[in-house]
């Protein structure tokens, strides 16, 4: 039990190596003195922990191994719709959710929300946070409509359950406003975003991560609408509360820097948008596996800052490592390789390398079928 105290606290800090030592301490310590320890009940939490260690790692296979054998010691200890078996299907879901495997996703949290469902009305926020989860998946597969009925679903049982400025309600309001962002109703998503505002503003300290989440959304709000000195605003006051947070939010941090280079980049403010970019790939090149998906966006970001700016060479190198990671991700007839190929095509093109260009064309085309999906440019 100490060594499963010492390394959540490590953990917590973002200390994930030391963390994983003492863990792993605690699991040894299991093994030694517990007969048939696979299907103890702190088995439960212990490899619910390893697993979350390693999904904020981005360790993404290990995550699903520890994770899966900690559902299964969940499921012999305990009874099928027992809280600790909902908690481990959520956890299961979130991992499959950052891997975009959404039916997978969906269908843990689904068993989530079943088991949540059998124990009201003691688990009824629970649920609401199921149901916003569920949104999440909906969101993320483009089931716009889907997800505003779970969205929904969850804001109605908060209204009930809750004061109505507590925080969740402005996390409910958030989610929303994401969904009609995405719907390209920016009016909308600009309205539920200041309802989420004012109440953390109300609510939560000047610093919390919340805020800056909350500052970010509006900020790509204005954004989306051309109006890059608001954008700017909102986006820097989002800055301001991540670069003070402690390593755990690196990837926030990471994507506040991207969402201002994006900004920059908008502008023709070139050096400022590469600076930027620079900054984003630093920590992600640092904290997560080489082939990750969000490393590939941010190489591709820079490419496209460097082909504005007439460096060919440079945007070649960077199109060329998205490339890479994407070649390493996705199926071959994936349409983002298609828009890679593109990319170097266009490259190539101004270079006046007609050659290479026309075979990076044909790449792109074999996936795509279509000549007009690619740009002329």
């Amino acid at each position: 039990v100490s060594y499963n105290n010492l390394a959540s606290v490590d953990d917590l800090m973002g200390h994930y190596a030391q963390a994983l030592m003492y863990y792993e301490k605690a699991l040894l310590l299991y093994q030694e003195n517990l007969p048939d320890y696979h299907h103890h009940p702190n088995l439960v939490c212990l490899w619910s922990n390893i697993g979350l260690l390693y999904k904020n790692t981005g360790e993404y296979t290990q995550a699903l191994v520890h994770l899966e054998k900690a559902l299964e010691a969940a499921l012999v200890c305990f009874r099928s719709d027992h809280l600790d078996v909902a908690v481990s299907y959520n956890n299961l879901a979130s991992v499959y959710s950052d891997i975009n495997d959404h039916s997978r996703a969906l269908s843990c949290y689904e068993k989530t929300l079943t088991i949540f469902e059998a124990n009201l009305p003691e688990s009824r926020l629970n649920l609401a946070t199921s149901y916003n989860n569920v949104g999440v998946v909906h969101k993320n597969m483009g089931n716009y409509s889907q997800a505003l009925f779970f969205y929904e679903k969850a804001l109605n049982i908060r209204r009930q359950a809750l004061p109505e400025d507590h925080p969740d309600i402005a996390i409910s309001y958030n989610n929303m406003g994401l969904v009609y962002a995405n719907m390209n109703r920016n009016a909308e998503a600009l309205a539920f975003y200041e309802k989420a505002l004012l109440i953390q503003q109300k609510t939560l300290p000047s610093n919390h991560p919340d805020l800056a989440m909350s500052y970010n959304n509006i900020g790509l709000a204005y954004d989306q609408t051309a109006e890059y000195s608001k954008a700017l605003s909102y986006l820097e006051k989002a800055l301001d509360i991540q670069e003070n947070m402690n390593p755990t939010n690196q990837h926030s941090l990471a994507t506040c820097y991207n969402n201002i280079a994006s900004v920059h980049q908008s502008t023709k403010n070139y050096s400022q948008a590469l600076s930027f970019y620079t900054k984003a790939v630093s920590i992600c090149e640092k904290s997560l596996p080489a082939n990750h998906p969000n490393l590939a966006t941010s190489y591709n970001n820079i490419g496209s800052v460097y082909h504005a700016m007439g460096e060919h060479s440079q945007a070649l190198l960077f199109f060329e490592k998205d490339l890479e990671i994407c070649q390493q991700n996705l199926p071959k007839n994936h349409p983002d390789l298609a828009f890679c190929y593109n990319n170097i095509r266009l490259v190539y093109l101004h270079m006046g390398d007609e050659s290479q260009a026309l075979s990076f064309r044909q790449k792109a085309l074999s996936i795509l079928n279509s000549e007009d999906r690619l740009t002329t440019n």
